[in-house]
């Protein structure tokens, strides 16, 4: 078996070294395999493991490359692809016990893209569960820890996706981001990660958690495996209607692989809402850094205002449980998943949902029913609405003096397992700089930055609609630098 130095390997150099055929892709994905029997026991990121999918994927690279035939962009590329989207005869959970044993009978849009340009995949990471929580520890099926740090929370609800990339499990992952489920790992794992503009991706196959909010999005050890990932994964899809074709996005490297970008006519915007007292100052001290780097650059900082952030939280926390009450009604018991028998029909959805679901889903199915109901939608609901066109004008108004926005990912470091379970409130503030990009439809990339306190530092970079190329190129002049 050849030596791979696999926290090294990076798309491209999976790709280069198989074509120049240092290892097989079948020796790739053996290594990759074994590192997660030996150290995801731990961390667990890995909820179930495709042993054989991913070795069958492989051997057929290798006949490509045998053959001299040329070999798609992912060919031979071990990822991990989150719980909560679906792989054809895989287990997918998404996280809940409700769902423990269901098999998915098709494969989403962005797996079947993964597929055709030849991906090997390992298995499905874990999350919270239906993506509901701030650091996995929600999953009904164990939490998953940093690798930096295993006593400190991976992030969530994607930290299973986050992790195996940061511990060398993974070359690069799909999570899922309904308000900063990507971006939060990411930043808390030292890795990048990419919540696009809402539509650039296709969530057919994503179990639904708030329909108006949920994307689909890339996590790499680099902007350019990121970027790769994204190129291949967005696009129009016809079993998604809120999906939309994006040529902006297309081929879009130039010659050489790096982007060229006039850094003396970028406009770096710094909201002022988002560097506030209560943030972990360490944290904010790092964002200026990066933020004077740009500078030195030749960037221009100015400063925007987004007023009605917040509310933002608020707003958040009324539309996604509603959403999520809707569509988590389908779990009930008599089509598929946990199933529990009664007397009556009544007392058997009850049974059902209250043994399958955990705490924290059926604290926002009753949340979210509660602001739905008839007394109660237009006070809440409805407001919550009003505000959300607010967030976005306040965004489009920002745009108008700053190319992007540059923000920290979250106002605290990556946090103890168990510091901040048994406070909701406490746990819903992590997502406090992250949520209005999800209610506004933006795209965002968790950009590492470096440490504090020996901790991963996120940058979080903000692009006006479809502009996910400007975002790559601004990250990767920092990466550059």
């Amino acid at each position: 078996m050849p030596k791979i130095d696999i926290h090294g390997l990076t798309i491209e150099k999976c790709r280069q070294g198989l074509m120049n055929k240092e290892f097989s892709a079948l020796e790739v994905a053996k290594i990759f395999l074994e590192r997660i029997a030996k150290d995801d026991e731990q961390i667990f990121s890995y909820l179930t493991l495709t042993p054989e999918l991913a070795l069958g994927q492989a051997k057929a690279v290798d006949r490509l490359i045998a053959q001299g035939r040329q070999i798609p962009r992912l060919a031979g590329v071990p990822c991990a692809i989150k719980d909560n989207i679906l792989l054809k005869d895989a287990r997918c959970t998404a996280g809940s016990k409700i769902l423990e044993n269901y098999s998915a009978s098709y494969d989403a849009t962005v797996v079947e893209k993964l597929k055709k340009e030849g991906a090997v995949i390992l298995g499905k990471t874990n999350l919270d569960e239906f993506a509901m929580g701030s650091s996995t520890e929600n999953s009904s099926f164990g939490v998953t820890r940093n690798p930096r740090d295993l006593e400190r929370v991976a992030g969530g609800s994607s930290g299973g996706s986050a992790a195996a990339v940061a511990g060398g499990m993974a070359i690069y992952s799909l999570g899922s981001d309904t308000g900063g489920s990507i971006r939060l790992p990411a930043a808390f794992c030292g890795v990048a990660g990419l919540k696009p503009t809402y539509g650039a991706v296709s969530r057919y196959g994503l179990i639904a958690f708030a329909s108006s909010l949920d994307q689909i999005g890339p996590m790499a050890k680099t902007v350019d495996d990121v970027q790769t990932v994204f190129e291949i994964i967005a696009g129009q899809d016809r079993m998604d209607s809120t999906s939309v074709e994006t040529p902006k996005i297309e081929n879009s490297r130039l010659a050489g692989g790096q982007a060229k970008l006039k850094i003396e006519n970028l406009r770096i915007g710094v909201p002022s809402e988002y560097f506030v007292k209560g943030g972990d100052p360490e944290v904010a001290k790092q964002v200026k850094i990066a933020l004077e780097k740009y500078e030195k650059l030749g960037a221009k900082i100015v400063e925007v205002s987004l007023p009605n952030t917040e509310y933002a939280l608020a707003a958040y926390y009324i539309i996604s449980p509603a959403e999520a009450s809707a569509n988590l009604a389908r779990f009930d018991g008599v089509k598929y998943g946990y199933s529990q028998k009664a007397e009556n029909l009544a007392d058997a959805y009850l049974n059902t949902r209250g043994r399958g679901f955990g705490k924290e889903v059926q604290r926002r199915i009753m949340l979210g029913t509660y602001v739905l109901s008839a007394g109660y939608y237009d006070a809440y609901y409805i407001r919550a609405q009003k505000v959300r066109t607010l967030i976005r004008n306040d965004f489009n108004n920002a745009f108008k003096t700053a190319d992007v926005l540059m923000s920290p990912v979250s106002p605290s470091l990556p946090f103890k397992i168990g510091e901040k379970i048994k406070d909701p409130l406490s746990m819903y503030l992590v997502d406090l700089y992250t949520v209005s990009v999800n209610l506004a439809g933006f795209p965002a990339l968790s950009l590492p930055i470096g440490e504090a306190k020996g901790l991963p530092v996120g940058l979080q970079i903000i692009g006006k609609e479809f502009e996910e190329n400007k975002i790559f190129k601004i990250a990767k002049l920092y990466e550059s630098n």
